[in-house]
């Protein structure tokens, strides 16, 4: 099956509410143009060179989302180009986020991300080091940065029971955080996770957004 008819099957299958970002990195332009062609607008991709290579020469209404893990030295490339950045890891890279954000007079969308998976390679906030940013309400500093939820990873394996328990830790994160009044959050709405190998699980626990790269492009060219 092509492009077009592998994003076909997944749209079928998603449920109304939880919306496909398409992990077009390391794939062709002309491969995040079939999937432009059959309706896709949002695009992940985890290499800021890339990005921006890419983003000149597709659709200006693309929607890119940053998934991969933002080096300091690459966010002044970044700021301004992205409409999601979803792998915010820790609190010095949302303070230069803001920073370079404010500085070149945007508001830059973000996602915080929670370490919950048992690899230690996987970036992220743990739970409760996320949740106590939030209580200490350190997020009204930020000037020009809009934190819209989390994001998160499960464990690389095929123990589905812990695969579901990952998921399941990281939306009682977002949760948490979604439903205390107190904080005042507006617009605090995205539960990100779930891959081509796990979504259905990821939706079962509450994602309404998922990243899917080898289900709709095939096996990628590194």
């Amino acid at each position: 099956m092509g492009i077009a008819e592998n994003l076909g099957k997944i749209l079928s299958e998603i449920p109304s509410g939880v919306r496909l970002v398409a992990v077009s990195k390391f794939h062709p332009a002309e491969a995040v143009m079939e999937a432009y062609d059959a309706g896709q607008r949002i695009f992940g991709e985890s290499r800021v060179q890339e990005l921006l290579a890419k983003e000149p020469v597709l659709p200006a209404d693309i929607q890119w989302h940053f998934i991969g893990h933002l080096q300091t030295n690459k966010v002044r490339q970044l700021v301004g180009h992205a409409s999601l950045i979803e792998s915010v890891d820790s609190e010095r890279l949302l303070d230069l986020i803001d920073k370079e954000s404010e500085k070149a007079g945007v508001v830059s969308r973000v996602l915080m991300q929670v370490h919950v998976a048992r690899e230690e390679t996987k970036f992220g906030f743990y739970p409760e080091e996320l949740l106590e940013y939030f209580s200490s309400r350190r997020f009204e500093n930020l000037k020009a940065t809009h934190i819209c939820g989390i994001m998160g990873m499960a464990s690389n394996t095929d123990d589905i029971t812990r695969v579901r328990a990952d998921f399941k830790a990281i939306a009682d994160v977002f949760h948490a955080v979604a439903d205390d009044g107190d904080l005042g959050l507006r617009g605090f709405d995205i539960l990100s996770m779930g891959m081509s190998g796990d979504w259905r699980i990821a939706v079962e626990e509450d994602a309404n957004l998922i990243r899917i790269g080898t289900a709709i492009f095939g096996q990628r060219d590194y």
